[in-house]
């Protein structure tokens, strides 16, 4: 879980093209912070948390709408989308037909939770549909936590590479230094997914993972908290950074991470 956290938060200071497209550079500073992708991240992971393993497709959306509506509220200004703010904030919110990458973002524990690949890809849809009901958003969802859930499993990045290509049509040719010069800020799971999968591929550990990431640009907290949430499924992440990630938290969001840690622990 805390890949996607470290992810958000080393890349917030760069969002909307603030990076300087490169890997060399302090991965924490004072501009660092967590955004709304922790905050829904969390969310979700909680929801997921707070029901058995084999709910009902209902009771996963019942459980995960209540999670993100009630985390949300309590950090009402982490950087939401319009729409998403409206759907946060709504009597009876309903899935707007987005391809937004925020689906992908918070999808992470799904990737932990459940013991085989077809469940993981169906609770994936699930919280995908919530919101972001567009094929494209529900595709984002499904190809992280399937991603996570393989590399977990011990698969090797060749192997994860391939059932991307083959599952999900990702066009996973290009290298990073091929994406990088002309990368911008874009919001959408088509255009975040696969460079996030590309600096996972690429990356030689898990913090080479994360200014890979980083060094694209454009979305840079949300698609580094995409590619870091498959890295810490195939790589170690040293307690220093897990610890120095988990500091930018409060005592809530601390709280719920640990709960989720030690669930993950037991299976």
């Amino acid at each position: 879980m805390i890949g996607a956290i470290l992810g958000d938060i080393v890349g917030s200071p760069y969002e909307f093209d603030k990076a300087s497209k490169v890997k060399d550079f302090t991965l924490f500073d004072q501009r660092c912070e967590f955004t709304d992708d922790t905050v829904m991240t969390l969310a979700v992971a909680n929801a997921l948390c707070s029901i058995s393993s084999d709910a009902s497709e209902d009771e996963i959306k019942s459980a995960v709408i209540t999670s993100m509506q009630e985390t949300g509220k309590r950090y009402p200004d982490r950087g939401y989308g319009a729409r998403f703010i409206s759907w946060l904030f709504s009597d009876n919110p309903k899935p707007y037909n987005s391809y937004g990458n925020g689906s992908a973002m918070r999808v992470s524990s799904v990737g932990w939770l459940y013991p085989t690949l077809e469940r993981t890809l169906e609770v994936a849809r699930c919280t995908a549909e919530v919101t972001h009901n567009h094929p494209e958003g529900i595709k984002g969802a499904e190809s992280v936590a399937a991603a996570i859930f393989l590399a977990r499993k011990g698969f090797e990045k060749k192997e994860i590479k391939s059932y991307m290509e083959k599952f999900y049509n990702y066009d996973l040719s290009r290298t990073i230094d091929q994406i990088r010069p002309y990368y911008h800020h874009v919001e959408s799971c088509q255009e975040t997914v696969p460079e996030a999968l590309t600096a996972f591929f690429e990356g030689k550990d898990f913090e080479d993972v994360v200014r890979t990431a980083v060094s694209l640009g454009g979305d840079a907290d949300t698609l580094t908290a995409i590619a870091a949430s498959i890295a810490e499924a195939y790589y170690p992440v040293s307690k220093s950074l897990y610890e120095k990630a988990k500091s930018y938290l409060d005592s809530y969001l601390k709280s719920v991470l640990e709960k989720i840690d030690e669930r993950i622990a037991l299976l």
